[in-house]
């Protein structure tokens, strides 16, 4: 026997083990892969006895957040026990006034922890420029996951806060709810309601459970780690670099790219993420909804990133006052929903208009609403679907380019240098990203019944079969990826 192989063996394997910043750990690297499938083979000796259950789980979550933020996942941990027990002291109290009190401080110190890391040097940047100072900014790293996992957290303290849910006295529990790893980093952003309910109950887990969730991680692999990451190393990240280097018509590729881009990113995260819940025997909600089929702004958000587009509804707009206090009102509280939703996503003049101009026309539908669904042609909505996707993809512009002055750079390109006589050789140059521009945007496109009935065929399909489809989007995934792991989008929200 060689010991010093099987030292470096081992020495191999804890570095790999290990937290490495330069690749992190995500759903769509090998290493996830296998470490999940040895998480799933101990798993079936644990799901039926509820506490074996959530200290397994919990361990998982918390190595999984180790793996991709390193020593932050001692924020994660700090946040559960702060909040675990403000949540019990705040149930505990009679008082309006006293259980406002530990609102107060639950919000200042949760929004506190996520302002000090999305939101310092934007502030430090306002700063110098409105004094004239020149105050350094600081090295923060943005924890992944910071901002899903403080949301999550906020619901549970308000709906504590309002009556409509009782604390969990079981910090193993609420360490659950918190850290549950298929959602932890990108959402979907769980309601307690949702959740909690699920995490001492028998687990029942069908054959239509597992071919479900087999078909949703095998497409959301295959919108992600295929169409989404090859479009963008190998055109929209050209583009968006360099705007002026290329024509209108490139950069309009460019946008619809874009759009199709962040699409397959985030849906196929979620996809996933869902996919992987189900296999444990947990349900969790639907996050997307073919969302660029809407025919209005008001129906985009409610088709895009559901669990925060209602988290917004529930816990912003309708605090703010909604629609109780008359139609001005209720237009400012659309407007102001939206601008922090935008600056929700970072802390940028970019997303802060990105937020603004979908504010702007949320309102604008609300105004002429009376007129609007009075029109019920065909011919009409299919005008609406086309106006709603490329006032999407207009803001998707200022949400991806690197700077406001960048995304002005596109616009600028599109409308005074389009040069449509070069479409047919540009296309013929980038075959392979338009192929999967065009069957990306046709299975966003093609009927729903087409879509069910694809899901119904793997679901009746032997398990040998369905097996077969993972791997070969697996090998696709290997066929086209790149040297790097490309994380996703939302993982620097």
């Amino acid at each position: 026997m060689n010991w010093t192989n099987l030292q470096l063996s081992a020495e191999q394997i804890f570095h790999q083990l290990a937290f490495d910043p330069k690749v992190p750990m995500l759903f769509n690297t090998g290493l996830f892969m296998w470490l999940f499938l040895f998480f799933l083979g101990f798993y079936q000796y644990f799901k039926q006895k509820s506490f074996s259950r959530i200290i397994y789980i919990i361990a998982f979550s918390y190595y999984f957040y180790y793996k991709s933020s390193g020593n932050y996942v001692l924020l994660l941990l700090l946040s559960t026990l702060v909040n675990f027990y403000l949540a019990i002291e705040m149930d505990a109290k009679e008082k309006p006034s006293v259980r406002k009190l530990f609102l107060i401080i639950a919000l200042l110190f949760n929004l506190g922890m996520l302002g000090y890391f999305k939101y310092t040097n934007f502030l430090i940047d306002i700063f110098n420029k409105l004094s004239y100072s020149h105050f350094n900014f600081t090295d923060i790293f943005l924890p992944i996951g910071i901002s899903f996992f403080t949301f999550q957290i906020l619901s549970y303290i308000i709906e504590i806060y309002r009556g409509n849910l009782k604390p969990l006295t079981n910090i193993g529990e609420f360490a659950f709810f918190v850290s549950f790893f298929p959602s932890l980093l990108a959402g979907p952003i769980i309601r307690p309601k949702v959740l909690i309910p699920q995490i001492r109950n028998p687990l029942e887990l069908t054959r239509e459970d597992i071919s479900r969730a087999i078909f949703l991680i095998a497409a959301g692999l295959f919108k992600k780690a295929i169409i989404s990451d090859y479009i963008s190393l190998n055109y929209v990240d050209r583009i968006f670099d360099n705007p002026s280097l290329y024509s209108g018509f490139e950069n309009l590729m460019g946008a619809y790219g874009y759009t199709l881009q962040i699409y397959c990113d985030f849906s196929g995260y979620s996809d996933v993420a869902i996919g992987i819940a189900l296999l444990m025997g947990f349900r969790l909600p639907d996050n997307f909804n073919l969302p660029y089929r809407s025919a209005s702004l008001t129906e985009f958000w409610r088709r895009w990133h559901i669990s925060l587009s209602t988290w917004l509804r529930d816990y912003l707009y309708i605090p703010l006052g909604g629609n109780r206090k008359g139609k001005i009102r209720q237009y400012i509280n659309i407007f102001i929903t939206m601008l922090l939703g935008g600056l929700w996503h970072g802390a940028s003049l970019k997303f802060i208009v990105w937020g603004g101009m979908h504010g702007s026309i949320l309102a604008v539908e609300k105004m002429i609403l009376p007129f609007t669904k009075k029109q019920t042609s065909r011919l009409w909505k299919i005008g609406a679907i086309i106006l709603t996707f490329h006032f999407v993809t207009l803001c998707w512009i200022f949400f991806r380019a690197d700077t406001f002055n960048t995304a002005i750079q596109v616009i600028t390109q599109i409308f005074t240098k389009f040069n449509p006589q070069i479409a047919l050789q540009v296309i013929t140059a980038y075959k392979p990203v338009f192929l999967l521009f065009a069957i990306g945007y046709m299975l966003h496109f093609m009927p729903v019944a087409i879509t069910q009935k694809a899901q119904l065929t793997v679901a009746k399909s032997p398990s040998f079969v369905q097996a077969l489809i993972l791997v070969g989007v697996i090998w696709l995934i290997i066929q086209t990826k790149s040297a790097n792991i490309q994380p996703f989008i939302y993982f620097q929200f």
